[in-house]
């Protein structure tokens, strides 16, 4: 059994690490594809842009890859397990729990959209809907473990967690060998951390430069960046079901502190300009969360530099915003 955040704070998990969980978790997840489109198809001059399509997971995210290690690593109690989550991370563990046979309790705060509330209880999880925010279920789920003895999922800030998100970058280069630079969405950080933990030799050798891309109404790593450790941000805005947790991980900040080159905001509106932009031009479904990172371009907030090969992660899908009853 490995151990959790409370034993381990590692400031770097090794690639080898990444790769043992893909090859546990490989039989379970989707090896999610790429797709590299001409960046003039959306107005843009910056050459050929990569697309990961994380929002083709199973449970409509990333987060699934998170959620079966810790349910295949960790030795799950008769209680079950408990995730608090902005919606994707308890459909994940829900989606996982259902797969495994397990008993599942999930905690979600009422900013939580229709699309993720059906999902998880689609998979047959006890869901708990309550609280504004993503802390507020944090404390819920918390309350819930003392009184249950139910095992915690963290939705970021749990080493099992962070290795099974550092196998997006596993798969991505791969897939995608040349990459200059990575635009990833962030919340709590774990997938940037994860990803950013795969790449960790060529961010140093200068290989690939790995950006985050937050809401304004949430700049989690941004603030903690500014401050040098993890601290209180602004937990609003059309994301804030899956990138306004309030702060950045503990276990997660010196990974990205080390291996992340910056960050960037954008606001809500560009956000959904992003996803009305995916939808028309490659009829991607993303939710704000999944199309920030895209955001970054298409408003402008980060400018590539000539002849940069610049990959985007669309983390989730996990949305209502296309009707299809029409």
């Amino acid at each position: 059994m490995s151990r959790t955040i409370h034993e381990i704070e590692p400031s770097v998990i090794a690639p080898g690490q990444i790769q043992s969980t893909y090859a546990r978790i490989v039989p379970y997840i989707r090896r999610t594809p790429v797709v590299e489109v001409e960046s003039s198809d959306f107005n843009l001059n910056v050459g050929t842009l990569t697309f990961k399509l994380e929002l083709l997971q199973h449970a409509g995210s990333f987060k699934s890859r998170g959620a079966f290690n810790n349910l295949l690593t960790r030795k799950v109690p008769p209680a079950g397990v408990v995730a608090a989550s902005g919606g994707n991370h308890g459909a994940a563990v829900a989606f996982a729990a259902m797969k495994l046979g397990i008993p599942a309790k999930i905690f979600i705060p009422s900013v939580a959209s229709p699309a993720k509330i059906q999902q998880i209880q689609s998979y047959g999880a006890d869901l708990v809907v309550g609280g504004a925010l993503y802390a507020d279920a944090l404390a819920a789920s918390e309350a819930w473990v003392v009184h249950s003895g139910a095992m915690p999922i963290h939705a970021f800030d749990q080493i099992e967690t962070l290795l099974g998100q550092g196998t997006v970058g596993l798969e991505l280069e791969q897939q995608a060998p040349n990459l200059g630079t990575l635009l990833v969405s962030v919340g709590g950080g774990g997938l940037i951390s994860g990803i950013a933990s795969w790449y960790a030799g060529k961010v140093r050798g200068g290989k690939i430069k790995i950006v985050g891309v937050e809401p304004e109404l949430a700049p989690t790593l941004t603030r903690a960046l500014e401050a040098g450790h993890p601290v209180d941000a602004e937990a609003g805005g059309i994301a804030a079901d899956s990138l306004a947790p309030r702060r950045v991980g503990q276990l997660v900040f010196p990974i990205a502190q080390q291996f992340v080159s910056g960050t960037v905001l954008v606001t809500d509106e560009t956000i959904r300009e992003a996803q009305r932009t995916l939808w028309k031009t490659l009829r991607i479904v993303a939710e704000p969360g999944g199309a920030a990172a895209f955001a970054a371009l298409t408003s402008r907030r980060y400018i590539p530099q000539p002849n940069e090969r610049i990959g985007v992660v669309i983390c989730g899908g996990n949305t209502t915003a296309v009707d299809f009853g029409t």
